[in-house]
Formats: C-alpha cells, structure tokens, sequence
C-alpha cells in the first residue's frame, strides 16, 4: 500500500525537477501562507474602549439645570427667555468643580426666582461646548445681563461671594433719589461714578443705556466691583454736586478732585466710561484675594514698598461693615495731605483772597504753607548729638492763580519737584549751627506760579523725637545770599517725617492725618478676608486662636523688617493709628517681629542645645556660662557633614562651664546684631563678656583640635593670680588647688585625646596612601583591561566576518548537494527503467526459438497467425526503442 505512494512522490518530484517553475510556485506559496498565518492569527489587535456615558452632575431636584452631555447650544436657546443668566461650565473630574457645586446649588437656592443657573459639562468629547469652546482651568463661571456678557466671575469660590457678584449684575446701578442717600453714598471708601438723569419725560432717558453699560463693562473688567455706580433722578440733589444738565457724570474722589467726565474730548460710550473711571479711580485700600497657589501676588505688592497688611473677618452680603468703617476712616485720614479740599469755585475764590491776604502781611510767614515735608541733613563729625532739620514747603506765589478749575494743594510731584530745587541749593542749609528757625524762598525751576520755603534748625538727636520743640522756637527770616561755610562734603538730604510741621495743619503730635505726605516711610494699605486668607497671617505672626482672625502686621522687604500688632489690642482705629505712627517714627519703638521655631523639648541626655528665636536670649545671652552657638541650615550639606565633630566636643568638655548650641537660621529669625551671612558659622559668647562674641576664623577648618584650641583660647576661665580674700583665704585656696588639680586632669585628658587623634591621623595617612598606590595600580590594570577588550573587539569582528563567509559557503554546499540528491534520484530511477526494460527483452530472446520451431511445424496451418506475432514483436521492439530515446533526449 505504501509503494504507490512513493512511486507517486518519486513521479511528482521528477516532474518538478524537469520543470523549474513549478517548484518556485509551490516555494513562492508556501512562503505566502506562513506570512498570512504569522500576521493575521499570532498579532493581538488593538483594543480601545468607548468612553463612559456621563451622568448628572447636580441632583435631579436641583434648582440648577444641568445640562451633563454639554448642550450648549440649548444653554443658548434657554437663555434668550431669561433676563440673568449663570453659565457654570464644569467638568466632572475638576476637584474645584465638584467643590463649587455645592456654592452654586447654595446661591441657586436663594435667586432661582431671579436668576437662571445653567450647568454645562465642557468635557464630554461629543458635547458642543468641548467641541466649541476651550478653556484652560475649571469651573468657569459667566453671567448675562440680557444680550450682554459673558461677565466672567474669578473672585473666590465661595457662596457669599458669588451672590454679592450675582446681585450686583442683576442690580448693577444704585438710585439715588434724596440728599441722604447721597452723602451714604460718598461716605463710602470704595469710589463711586455718578450720572444725572430725569425719567420724568422718558423711561429711558439719553444716555441712560449707555451709562447702563458701562457699569456692566466696570464689572467685566473689575470683578471685585471696586467701583460704585449711582443713577440720580432728582435736579436738586444733582446740584449738591454741581451736576446740572441731564447725562453728565461725575466721578467722586476722596482725596484729590472730583472730575466730571469730559464728553466733549471723549465719545459717550459705555466703554469709554468704563476706561476714565478705571483710569482715574481713587483707591485708599487695596483688597488683596490670594487664590492659594503658586502665585506673586504678594511678591509684586511687597516690591512697591512698605505694606500694611489687615486681616478681618469680611462678610460680603452684609449691609454695614463697622470695622471696615473704622479702617477706611484710618486710611482717609492717612492719606489727606491737605488741609481741606475746596468743593466749589467760590471757596476756592475765598482760599486764593485769604493767601494774598497773608502774603501782604508777612512774605515769610510760614502759617499758610499749602504743602510740607521734613528733610534731615545729618552733620557727620556729630552725627551721635545733633541735625540740621530743614522744613521744606510749597506755596503760590501771591496774587497769581493759573486757572479757576481746583488742582489738589498736595501730591507727590510737587514735593519731588521741591526736593529737585532744594539738592541743588543744599550746602547753602548745611553749614550753619543755629539753636533758631531760620528760613529762606528761593523760586521753583518747574513752574513760575510757586515757590518753595525752607526752615532750618539745629537740634539735638533727642529733640528730634520731640514733639514739643516747635513750641519754643523762633523764625528768623534769611535769603539765599546768607554766606554759610562750604567745607563741609557734599551731602544727600535724607527725608524723614517727624513733627516738624506747618502751623496751617493743627494737627497734635497724635494725628496721623496727611502722615503718608511726611514720612520717606509711606505704607500702602492692603485689606484681606481672614476667612480665605488667614494661613497668610500665621505666617506674618498671627496667633492660632486670635480672637475673631483680626490681625495687622507691617512688611517692608526692603528693609527686611516686619512687625505686627500686638495679639492682646483688637484691630481698631486707636490701636491701628498708633501703630502707623510708631511705624512712622524715626526711631521707631516697635520691635521686630522674629519668625521662629517652636520650643523644642529639651532632653538631660541632649548634648547639643537647640536654639530658636524664643530661646536665644535666656540660652545664649542671658545664661551665666560659655556659650558655643552653631550656625546652621538643613539644606547644607557641610553643616550635617560637621555634627561629630560638634558632638565629640560636647562628650570632651561635658562640663557646667559650657554649653554647646545650634540655630537653624533658616527658620528662625535673630536681630540683626547676630545675623551671619554663611554657614556654618561658629560664635563663642565668654560667660562675662557677652557682648564681645568671637567669631571662629573662616580660614581654619572645623576639626576638633582646633575646636579645642580656639574655645581654650577664648573661653572665661577662672583667674588663679587673684588675691584671696580677706575673709576667708583657706577656702580660697582650697578652692584653687581644687580647680588646677581640675584643670590638670582635664588638661592630661585632653593631651591624651590629642594624642590619641594624631596617631589616629598617622594611621588614616597610612590608609590613604596605601589607597592611593591601589587606586594607581587600578588604573594601571583598568587600562590594560581597556586595551585586552579592544584587541577581543577586533577579534570579535575578524571571527563575525569569517563566520559570515563560511555561513553562505555552507549555504551555497547546501544548494549543489540538494541538485546532486535530485539528480542522483532520477538516475536510480531510469536505472531501474533500464533493468526492467533489460529482463523484458531477456525473456522475450528467449521465448523466441520456442516460437520459432512452433512456427515451423505449423507454417503451413498457420501462416496467418505467424503474420500477426511478427508484428507484434515488431511494436514492441519500436515502443522500447522510442522510450529510449525519450530517456536519452531527457537526460
């Protein structure tokens, strides 16, 4: 059964071997079918899963729709029916979102009635608003006033907060229809614009929409809604603020001149509006709403120069604000330069009269100075005992009035422009000793309608921090002409604020008023929410349980000073103006604040001290003993790289003459005096001579030889070369040998231990020069090593290529022996054709005489027969000599 089988493969074989191309076809397809087999059942497909279908953000039962598979366009359509719109686009993995849900549902609760709130999830990839929109921080929230918006809200994520937001988009104009609500209005600290309109002949009238406008734009640009915006409706009361004609808008400031908006130079336009008030609003506090992250907020409030910063528990919804009042009077007062504003043309008129009035009287009368500072122009051969205290002020000069439109008496520039003339002519004012007020006009460079006086006085540095000394001096009239001595070297004035002021301000040496215009120390004033912003003050000092989060504390980075008010005076106005003036002061009795660590817990196993800002003066100042203090941080590396050292000293000289101490100057603040500008940084405090620290040589290292060296060297030792007392000489000298033998044992002590290190270090010599001959040897041995690997390398390559060489060779053996199998197989296949042709034909020669005498003996019966067999030798001859010469064409 199996021979055909063979006998089949053999045929199909020899088939192929004598046509070629059908053994490439079959090659050709086999190596088709494994690659469809390799890339089509062994490759995994990529699988990727449909995002998850979102769900409700708010309940069901919220006053809040909530439209979760963000179809903005039908927020959109919605919104046309409503007259206030909230838009809150979220997304639902946002931490802030799902915390100012609960905000939003909080507001929505009280002003559903009033107000449409729309939730829109802007994540969802097949939502419009993903599509249409892009945002780069979540939630956001945009409110609509009709067709206007969106009104972005980014004030703090609070309820409060946002519905004082709210009620001012849906209320974004006060009315004003008496003479009372007027003044409230004004009174307020916050700026405030004005407009005048009668809606008795139209419930709209002129400009009425535009103003409208514009107070939605203030909103738009200034979320915090620091400007006020007030419609009044009565002739009379727009006249208490020279308001006469229907659409004029007034601009009210508390310090400097109220404006009236310039409709003839600007269009009347909402945005045009919007911008002058922004541009020339008045702010007398600035609230500050840090947001909690990485932010500079602070950074770049602080760079403009001293701040005050006041934390109060601030409620947004409530109608009266008593400490706010207080504050807001506090800053008024601070900030008015001036003795009084003039409110219209005929007092201004009558302030002009009484100036000439004076001027005729006295030309060196220094009661009508308008505007004053204080320059100190120290002498410093003297500088501990007396100044030169020169008051430098600015006046009209008589009779002259530029224009009749009011400009405020007192600002910077004109105290700067003051200062410019007066650094020109200071040596004339530097060279004089003189116990009287003298003064002196000279003329201004920048404007020919003033003129500048200058009051001069030698005093003593205690009577600079007097207030009384004004009182008993006398004014002395002099001219520019005086001849002073001009030896002196040329010094800059330093501006200090002092008591020193004009007699036209009555003002005690208590007031703060117009206090920000005589001091170089001027504090701008800033206001925080201690309910969003309390981890600031802690920061700044504030205590942990501070009743009611009220706080106050004074930043100057410049001077790298801040100090705070006290924890037991509440934050009010008394207490916050005594602060300011403290602060004011030249030598100023506050005491700087010191940021420190808590106490830690002292153990009796310690061997180093701990010291924070609390515990420097009893620890190091105070203590009855040497003090060894060590100046570190935990960001140096060398500082950690020294504690065995420190701690090895400690063991050595475990006495109860010494102390060994650390401070982490990183977290704990020292007066200036022990500040240190390196670490680590070694001071040695002498028991008796506290006050002449030692400072460690910065050119020595810190090992404990020298350690020893320098405390030994520096330390308060007991004197022996006393003389006794009188009274008891044999305790003394008891005393005395006790304390040598002491000293002796503690010396052979420490001789040993020095000993005992310098052998020690002989040794480590030893160890690293031995390392250092291995380390030698290594690199010897590492570049033989190097150069053995590169010879192996090339070897590697040689052997590749010559393996490569012998793989095609074999390749090509391979081929010429499957050629020879091939063709030895059909050699043995036409041999055994041949055999089996060679038997046919030796049988059939053999049978052949047979039929021959057959034939004989019936040749005559059978002739016919005879005919037939003949050929069919015949063909059989001529069919094997046919496949013989089939086979031998084939071969």
């Amino acid at each position: 059964m199996q021979r055909p089988g063979r006998l089949d493969v053999k045929r199909l074989l020899g088939v192929m071997g004598r046509r070629p191309e059908l053994l490439c076809g079959a090659i050709a397809l086999s190596f088709a079918l494994l690659v469809a087999l390799r890339f089509t059942c062994s490759r995994a497909k990529d699988v990727v899963m449909p995002a998850k279908t979102p769900v409700h953000f708010f309940s069901t039962h919220s006053p809040v729709i909530d439209l979760f598979l963000g179809q903005l366009d039908y927020a959109e359509y919605i919104r046309q029916d409503s007259e206030i719109t909230m838009f809150f686009l979220y997304a639902p993995w946002c931490g802030q979102s799902i915390t100012a849900r609960a905000e939003i549902e909080q507001v929505a609760s009280k002003l559903s009635d009033q107000v449409l709130f729309v939730a829109v999830n802007c994540w969802w990839h097949q939502g419009k608003c993903k599509k249409q929109k892009t945002f780069y921080y979540f939630p956001v929230i945009n409110l609509y006033h009709k067709n206007f918006g969106p009104i972005e809200y980014k004030g703090p994520i609070m309820a409060a907060y946002i519905e004082k937001f709210v009620r001012r988009v849906m209320s974004p104009l006060l009315y004003i229809s008496s003479r009372e609500r007027l003044q409230e209005f004004l009174s307020n600290y916050e700026p405030g614009v004005l407009g005048f309109f009668e809606f008795n002949a139209s419930p709209q009238p002129p400009g009425y929409m535009t103003y409208f406008k514009s107070a939605l734009h203030s909103l738009q640009n200034d979320y915090l809604g620091t400007i006020r915006f007030g419609v009044i409706t009565d002739r009379k009361v727009a006249k208490e603020i020279s308001l006469g004609n229907p659409g004029s808008i007034y601009l009210h400031r508390n310090l400097n001149s109220s404006l009236v908006y310039p409709d003839k130079e600007m269009n009347f336009t909402a945005a045009n509006i919007c911008k002058w008030a922004l541009d020339n609003r008045e702010n007398l506090i600035y609230w500050l709403r840090p947001h909690g992250g990485k932010s500079l907020l602070l950074h770049n409030e602080l760079k403009k120069g001293p701040a005050l910063f006041m934390f109060i528990p601030y409620n947004p919804l409530a109608e009266k604000q008593p400490l706010l009042h207080e504050i807001a009077e506090v800053a008024l007062q601070y900030n008015s330069c001036s003795k009084s504003l003039p409110v219209n043309d005929d007092h201004d008129q009558k302030q002009v009269q009484d100036r000439k009035t004076s001027s005729d009287t006295d030309s060196h009368n220094t009661g009508r100075f308008s505007c004053c500072n204080t320059v100190v122009l120290p002498q410093w051969h003297l500088m501990s005992r007396i100044h030169n205290i020169c008051e430098l002020c600015v006046n009209q000069s008589a009779g002259i009035r530029p224009s009749k439109v009011y400009m405020h008496r007192c600002n910077f520039l004109d105290i700067e422009a003051a200062l410019d003339s007066f650094y020109l002519k200071e040596h004339s004012f530097m060279g004089f000793l003189s116990k009287f007020r003298e003064c002196s006009n000279f003329p201004s460079f920048y404007s020919p309608y003033n003129h500048y006086t200058a009051c001069c006085q030698t005093l003593s540095r205690e009577l600079i921090a007097s207030s009384s000394f004004l009182q008993n001096t006398r004014v002395l009239p002099s001219s520019n002409g005086k001849n002073f001595k001009e030896e002196l070297t040329h010094l800059v004035p330093h501006i200090e604020e002092k008591t020193l002021l004009s007699p036209s301000y009555h003002i005690s040496g208590n007031s703060i008023t117009g206090l920000s215009c005589r001091t170089n120390k001027t504090l701008n004033l800033y206001l925080l929410d201690s309910n969003l912003s309390w981890i600031y003050a802690e920061r700044l000092g504030a205590a942990g349980s501070a009743s009611g989060k009220e706080f106050a504390a004074i930043v100057d980075l410049k001077e790298e000073v801040h100090y705070i008010l006290n924890h037991w005076q509440p934050l009010i106005k008394p207490n916050l103006e005594a602060f300011i003036q403290n602060y004011s002061k030249v030598y100023s009795p506050l005491q700087r604040h010191l940021v420190g660590d808590s106490p830690p817990h002292v153990s009796s196993q310690q061997l180093i001290t701990e010291v924070t800002s609390s515990t420097f003066y009893p620890v190091v100042l105070e203590s009855k003993k040497d003090v060894l203090l060590v100046y570190y941080t935990t960001w140096c590396g060398f500082c950690a790289a020294l504690n065995h050292v420190f701690i090895r000293l400690a063991q050595l000289l475990a006495t109860d003459s010494l102390i060994v101490t650390r401070i982490n100057i990183a977290h704990n603040d020292l007066p200036w005096q022990f500040m240190v500008d390196r670490v680590p940084t070694i001071l040695l405090f002498p028991q008796n001579r506290k006050d002449h620290s030692v400072k460690y040589p910065e050119d020595q290292q810190i090992t404990l030889p020298n350690l020893l060296k320098f405390i030994l060297k520096h330390a308060s030792l007991p004197s022996t070369a006393s003389d006794p007392p009188s009274s008891c000489p044999e305790h003394f000298f008891q005393y005395r040998e006790h304390h040598v033998s002491y000293l002796e044992r503690q010396m052979q002590r420490l001789r040993a231990e020095i000993e005992v290190l310098h052998q020690a270090q002989d040794v480590l010599r030893s160890h690293i020069s031995n390392a250092r001959k291995n380390t030698q040897d290594l690199k010897v041995q590492k570049e033989k090593l190097e150069q053995h690997n590169k010879a192996l390398e090339l070897h590697k390559e040689h052997l590749q290529v010559l393996y490569e060489q012998k793989q095609r060779e074999v390749g090509t053996m391979a081929d010429k022996l499957t050629e020879l199998a091939a063709a030895s197989q059909s050699l043995l296949a036409e041999n055994a054709m041949l055999k089996f042709l060679m038997i046919s034909l030796e049988s059939k020669s053999k049978s052949k005489p047979e039929i021959e005498g057959g034939a004989n003996a019936d040749e005559e019966n059978s002739s016919a027969p005879k005919n037939t067999d003949l050929s069919d030798s015949d063909s059989v001859t001529g069919t094997l000599s046919s496949e013989l010469t089939k086979e031998n064409t084939t071969e």
